[in-house]
This record gives C-alpha cells, sequence and structure tokens, in this order.
C-alpha cells in the first residue's frame, strides 16, 4: 500500500446478497475485535516485559477460522502490526476471487495499539537483535589471554635452542669452580653415602631440599657423580637442564603477563645472553633451582582457569622453592596479590584462598618437623644471644635468628658487589632492568584493573631488589634471582613503549614490522658491540675478542684439573690437608680417598675437626691447597680469630705448586 492519500473512490456498484452477508460478518468481527483489545488493556500492563502473554481465544478463533478460503485473506484486523500492513492486498485478493470488490467504508484504524497477544505473522522479520558485548582479548584477572600462534611458537623454539648454546658451550670450563658450588655437591654426596643432610654437623645455614633434588639428579646416572667428569661438572649439566625449562616458564609468564610475544622473546633473549646471567646460572647453585620452582608458581597461577589443581600446585612448587632458598620468602606478597585478584568474585574463592597458603606451608612444616623431632628447632634455654651461641646442639630458629641479624656494608660503596661483581659484568640489564621496573610499577600502580600485569612483574623485581639492599651480608650470586625478575620488565615495558608509539596513522602500517625491526637492532648492537661483553669484549691488552663464557681458549676449570692431578701424584692419602670446598668432592669420592681433607671452613668451626683431627695447632696440618680467593675468605671469617692457627701454619709453608691464568692463581703450600 502506498503512504500517498487515498484516491476517490467510485460509487459503489450494486453488491450481491452473499457479498453483504460477508461484509456485514466480517465488520462485526472487526468491531468485536477492537473491543477485545481495549478489554486486554490493562491486563497486559500488569505483565512483566520478559514474559509473552498467552494469546487470547478471539485471535485463536481468527487462526482457525483462516482455513477457510476467504478468512485466510481477511486477517488483518486479529492480525499484529506486520498483518494489519498487508490487510488491504488480502481483501483485494478475496474480493477478487469472491467476484466482489470490498466495501471500504469498514474504518481501518492504524493507530490502534498493537496486540502483543495475537499470533505474529510467518513472514513478519524478528526485531533486531542488541549487539553482542565483545569480550576483552586481553586480561590477565580473567585469564584471557591471547593464543600463543605459529609466530609465537618459533619464538619459543628460538628462544630455547639459544639458551641451550649460550648456557651449553664452555659449560665445564667457564667459570672457575666456586666454593658454594663444592658445598652444595658435597652434601649431596652425603645424602647419597652416608643418607645425612651433610657430612660435618648440619646447622641449618641453607633449607636442605636443594642438595637433596642434586643428589634425586645423581642416583640414577651410570657413574653418579662422576658421570660428566667429577661431581661440579654432573651438577652444572642439571643446571643446563635447570635454565631450559626456565625458559619455557619465563616466555609464557611474560607472555601471560603482557599479551605479548614480543615482550616474552625480548625477556628470553636476556635471560639466555646476558653474561652476568650466563655466569651464574652455569653454576651449580640453590638460587637456579629456586628460580625454576618460582616460575613454575607463578605459572601455575596464570593459567586460563583457576583451578583447584593449579591452586595446589601454585602452592607446592612456592613451598618447595622456600625450602630450596630461604630468601623466596621477598616474591610471596606478589604471590598471594595475583591469587587475591585471580580468584576475586568467584564462587570457590573462599577454598582456593585457603587450599593455597596450606599447599605452600606443607613442604616448610616438613622442615620444621624434621628440626623437632631431632629436639634442634629451639636452642638450649631458648637462649637467642648471638654473642653466646647454644653449645650443646645446633637449632633452626637460633640461625635464622643470627642470619636476619647479619649485616653489612652498603652495596652502593665503591667496594661493594653492585660496583665489583655486578656493574661489570652486565651494567645494561641491571641499569635498563631498574628503570624498566619503576616504569611498570608506575603504571600497573596508575590503573591496576587494566595493568595486573605490570603491576605482579615491577613488585616481583621490587621485593627481590629490596632484599639485595637491606643492608644484610649478600654474597655476589644473590643477584641470581633478580635477573629474570628484571628481563621480564624490560621485555613488558619496551613492547608498551613500541605499541604506543607508533599507534597513528600514519606509522600503523609499518607498526608490526618496527615492532620487531627495532628490538632486533638494539641486541646486534649488544651482541657486538665490545662495551657490553654480551658477545665479544676488550681484554686487558685492548684487543678484542670474544667474550670470555664462549672463549674457547680459556680454560680456567683445567687449572683446577692439574692442581688435583699433582695431589694424587705427590700427597699420600693420610695427609691431613686444608682446602676450599670446590675440590671436596674429587678428593672424597675418586680413589684414592683422602679421608683427612677439609675446608678451612670445617676445620675453623666444626668441633669434630677442629678439636679432634687438628686440635688447633698448626703443627698438624701437612698441606693447604690454595684457591683464587681462598685467602680473602680466610682473613673475613677470621673476624673471632677462629683461623689464627690456619693463618700461622700458612706462614710456617713452603709453595711446592702454582699456576696462573689472567687475575687467577691457584697455589700448594706443604707446611714445615
Amino acid at each position: 500500500m502506498s503512504d500517498n492519500p487515498t484516491p476517490p473512490r467510485p460509487a459503489p456498484e450494486p453488491t450481491p446478497v452473499a457479498a453483504q452477508d460477508q461484509s456485514t460478518r466480517r465488520d462485526k468481527q472487526t468491531r468485536q475485535d477492537r473491543q477485545d483489545r481495549q478489554d486486554r488493556q490493562p491486563q497486559r500492563d500488569r505483565q512483566t516485559p520478559d514474559r509473552q502473554p498467552p494469546p487470547d481465544k478471539s485471535a485463536a478463533q481468527g487462526k482457525n477460522a483462516a482455513r477457510d478460503r476467504s478468512a485466510t485473506k481477511d486477517k488483518g484486523a486479529a492480525q499484529d502490526k506486520s498483518a494489519t500492513k498487508d490487510k488491504g492486498a488480502a481483501q483485494d485478493k478475496s474480493a477478487t476471487k469472491d467476484g466482489a470488490r470490498q466495501d471500504r467504508s469498514a474504518p481501518q484504524d492504524r493507530s490502534a495499539p498493537r496486540d502483543k497477544s495475537a499470533p505474529r505473522d510467518r513472514g513478519a522479520e524478528p526485531p533486531a537483535r542488541p549487539p553482542r558485548r565483545r569480550r576483552p582479548r586481553f586480561s590477565v584477572e580473567r585469564g584471557w589471554f591471547p593464543p600463543l600462534g605459529s609466530k609465537g611458537k618459533v619464538a619459543l623454539v628460538v628462544s630455547v635452542l639459544t639458551g641451550l648454546l649460550t648456557h651449553g658451550y664452555h659449560l665445564f670450563r667457564y667459570p672457575l669452580y666456586l666454593t658454594d658450588e663444592g658445598i652444595y655437591m658435597q652434601r649431596a654426596w652425603s645424602v647419597l653415602r652416608e643418607t645425612s643432610l651433610s657430612p660435618y654437623t648440619y646447622d641449618y645455614d641453607h633449607a636442605p631440599l636443594g642438595w637433596i633434588t642434586l643428589a634425586g639428579w645423581v642416583f640414577p646416572l651410570p657413574k653418579q657423580f662422576e658421570t660428566f667428569g667429577n661431581a661440579i661438572n654432573t651438577g652444572r649439566f642439571l643446571m643446563l637442564l635447570v635454565h631450559l625449562v626456565s625458559i619455557y616458564l619465563l616466555f609464557e609468564i611474560t607472555r601471560r603477563l603482557s599479551g605479548s610475544v614480543l615482550a616474552a622473546t625480548i625477556a628470553a633473549f636476556l635471560f639466555n645472553v646476558s653474561p652476568i646471567a650466563v655466569y651464574f646460572q652455569r653454576q651449580v647453585l640453590l638460587d637456579n633451582l629456586m628460580i625454576l620452582w618460582l616460575l613454575l608458581s607463578l605459572f601455575m597461577l596464570l593459567r586460563r582457569e583457576v583451578t583447584i589443581r593449579s591452586v595446589f600446585g601454585g602452592g607446592m612448587a612456592l613451598g618447595i622453592a622456600l625450602i630450596t632458598k630461604e630468601n623466596a620468602i621477598f616474591f610471596v606478597p606478589s604471590f598471594m596479590y595475583l591469587l587475591y585478584r585471580r580468584v576475586k568474585g568467584s564462587a570457590s574463592h573462599r577454598f582456593t584462598s585457603t587450599l593455597w597458603p596450606f599447599a605452600a606451608f606443607a613442604p616448610i612444616g616438613a622442615y620444621v618437623t624434621y628440626a623437632l623431632l631431632k629436639n634442634e628447632l629451639l636452642p638450649s634455654g631458648f637462649d637467642f644471644d648471638l654473642n653466646n651461641p647454644p653449645a650443646d646442639h645446633v637449632s633452626l630458629l637460633y640461625t635464622l635468628w643470627w642470619q636476619l641479624n647479619r649485616s653489612q656494608g652498603t652495596l652502593f660503596s665503591h667496594t661493594g658487589l653492585l660496583q665489583t661483581s655486578w656493574l661489570v659484568r652486565d651494567k645494561y640489564l641491571l641499569i635498563a632492568g631498574v628503570c624498566a621496573m619503576l616504569i611498570s610499577l608506575w603504571i600497573g600502580m596508575h590503573d591496576r584493573k587494566r595493568n595486573l600485569g605490570f603491576l605482579i612483574s615491577g613488585t616481583l623485581a621490587f621485593g627481590y631488589a629490596f632484599y639485595l639492599v637491606r643492608g644484610s651480608v649478600v654474597l655476589d650470586f644473590y643477584v641470581t634471582p633478580l635477573i629474570p625478575m628484571l628481563a621480564i620488565n624490560v621485555g613488558m615495558v619496551i613492547d608498551r613503549m613500541l605499541t604506543g608509539s607508533f599507534a597513528n596513522r600514519f606509522m600503523r602500517g609499518a607498526h608490526s614490522m618496527t615492532r620487531v625491526a627495532l628490538p632486533s637492532f638494539v641486541a646486534l648492537l649488544l651482541l657486538a658491540s665490545p662495551a657490553s661483553g654480551y658477545l665479544v669484549h676488550t681484554n686487558t691488552e685492548g684487543h678484542t675478542q670474544i667474550a670470555d663464557q664462549y672463549q674457547s681458549k680459556i680454560n680456567l676449570t683445567g687449572m683446577q684439573h692439574a692442581q688435583i692431578a699433582w695431589v694424587r701424584k705427590h700427597v699420600p692419602p693420610n695427609s691431613r690437608i686444608i682446602m676450599d670446598d670446590d675440590l671436596w668432592g674429587d678428593l672424597h669420592d675418586v680413589r684414592p680417598f683422602y679421608p683427612y681433607a677439609h675446608s678451612h671452613w670445617n676445620a675453623s668451626s666444626d668441633p669434630d675437626v677442629r678439636d679432634k683431627l687438628f686440635k688447633k695447632k698448626w703443627q698438624n696440618v701437612d698441606y693447604i691447597i690454595m684457591s683464587n680467593k681462598m685467602r680473602k675468605s680466610m682473613d673475613t671469617n677470621n673476624s673471632d680469630g677462629r683461623e689464627n692457627w690456619i693463618l700461622q701454619a700458612l706462614r710456617n709453608s713452603t709453595r711446592v705448586w702454582s699456576q696462573t691464568q689472567g687475575n687467577i692463581k691457584l697455589e700448594i703450600y706443604r707446611v714445615q
């Protein structure tokens, strides 16, 4: 029907009687329907809009009458608005079949309210649905992480292979075997050979799970401690495997915190090729094992769905990290906040919030129970006087109290580790990492709902940095757990800067290429610049050469092999020897055994060694095997004069062997 005014109607022709009767019935039906609609109007107003009322009887009768050929064409009055629009066409068609024209004098009120109770015409279009709300593409809190994709898988594989190359090449030659490596392998030896936590009195200086893990790794090997040449080499191969697993966890954690494969790739690159990372992560350190468990715990909390299994597994992994190295406690606040945000508002948030700390405390409870069963939890008389250590037995809580009260100079002095060790190895990662940490904290605190990933990465690095600068005793390898946290922050901040810098229309076409090209160019500069020390460096003679960690001509550990070979050739097995811990496994696990070879630490502190074997007399010492920094360690450990008799034996000795390479010097002395 047209919207134009209706043209003048021609004069009505005489209508047959049958047609008049039919028109009369139709007019009556229309008036009845209109009256029924007015009666039902208040009832419709009382109905809820979400429920559609059942059709009334008149509409149902009209639908049944529609089966009749003539009534089918006249449903306009009982139909909805869409059927009303087609009523004129239906009336014309009915009139043509009946051979008579309809009476147009019947009122057609288009402004009448639509009868919602009437059945909807099948030809009418359904009402348009409101647009579906699009789910955000990325949200750490809700677990909406973008898929890894083919490019992400390629980047992950390349990252793992890069770590295998940078940490596996030159593994058994660089760096020099260090004291702590020997201590942990010595205690792993004691677990396997003597079923005890230490060959000496275990004083709870560290939680034992780290070297228990080393013993579990060595036990199934064909030659056990000598499978890869010696005990420390066997432990270093485990560190390589630990690093490869840590790369995968670090990559996925960074990708889920940032939603970007580029950020994950940058973090993995720094974690693989940084000289300070290569130096410490190759060594047999409890910190490397702790990093693995920390990353696993964080990975479990960043699953797409927070399930009972993931919460329990994440809590257990954190508890294992804590009894591997106690300083993992400085990461706990960030883990707790992440768990709170992930389970907030869920139906099981109370249960999961209770299950996670329970699972984390389970390994710690086992450690405390061990000390309690041995009556070594509390000191005698509950005396925590640091000037008078308990003499009858060791104590877990007393040792913890003693460690909390140790102090030393600040890291920022010219003689501190920051200037003498850490910045020398990689100033780029440390400086850029601290700046990125501060930026992440600012972004995360500015909008904690949308930038939860930045807040978590920033607090993880900040918490452990606080531990390093708090003023207590810090060793050079204590920086190891900070390396992956700084790498995560650098990767996320670089990705955010590239995303924000090229968001305008002019650079949008080159945006994706720029995000890959710019970090690649910076990586090439780091690798090629001698000042960085990543791949090449400038030696003491001013020549540019491959960095020490990849220099095939450098064989630092070969010096220690030569030292052991001289001892086996010239020193009798029953000699009483003072040495460093890095040689302990070679002299106690390989024939001929040297049962009276002990480190200067135990010779000066363990009563069984100090008072029974040497009797604190320098005359009872036959040989002193000096490591690279052993003299400095003896002076540091002699604040109370406990090593005076060892230093006196050194003054009354003659050097019988020496080897020097660069600034590394090894010696052997025969006491007169």
